[in-house]
């Protein structure tokens, strides 16, 4: 696998190998040893969750507060998201700051936001299939959100076909500087 950095230390680009032939291809996922090795992080991913979105569709920005915050390493398994990754930890330079990458079911890339960051994605095409490991279990009384559209933020979601779809609790999420929560 390859490890590309962002401009956020901590937030990751896993490519991993694909060995592809007249066949269809095959690539091993996650293995928690090569991950480790390769990252220097020891990461122990504890629930996995799949959602399938038509285009158009925005969720987030969404986090889990301590002592539940989560980890994620997320990919897409069919069709296409802009991934976006928020640093909300306390004292951070990159404080509000964002990286993004775009994930496919063709690239195979893989994105990991660790805890401290606000994560969301906006689908790029009709039935895009997403999956994520997560470092902690899903808590509903920890759960946080940050505005999708926040100007503090400034995250340059790519135009889509029509209405770009939130759900309720996304469109009401507070601004960063409404949230009063820190890392």
């Amino acid at each position: 696998m390859n490890i590309v950095k962002t401009d956020i230390e901590g937030v990751l680009i896993v490519e991993p190998k694909v060995f592809g032939d007249s066949r269809g291809y095959f690539m091993e996922v996650f293995s928690e040893r090569d991950f480790r090795a390769a990252t220097g992080l020891d990461v122990h991913f504890v629930q996995d969750n799949e959602s399938m979105s038509s285009k158009g569709v925005l969720r987030g920005l969404h986090f889990q507060k301590s002592p539940y915050a989560q980890s994620k390493l997320v990919r897409v398994v069919r069709g296409s998201v802009y991934d976006v990754a928020v640093d909300l930890r306390a004292g951070s330079p990159t404080f509000g700051k964002y990286v993004s990458v775009v994930l496919s079911g063709e690239n195979k890339r893989m994105f990991y936001i660790p805890e401290g960051f606000a994560h969301g994605f906006l689908t790029l095409e009709d039935n895009t299939v997403f999956q994520y490991k997560c470092g902690a279990f899903y808590e509903p009384s920890s759960e946080g959100s940050v505005r999708w559209n926040d100007p503090r933020i400034g995250v340059e979601w790519p135009m889509v076909d029509g209405e770009r779809l939130l759900s309720e609790k996304d469109r009401k999420a507070p601004l960063l500087s409404e949230q009063p929560y820190r890392f």
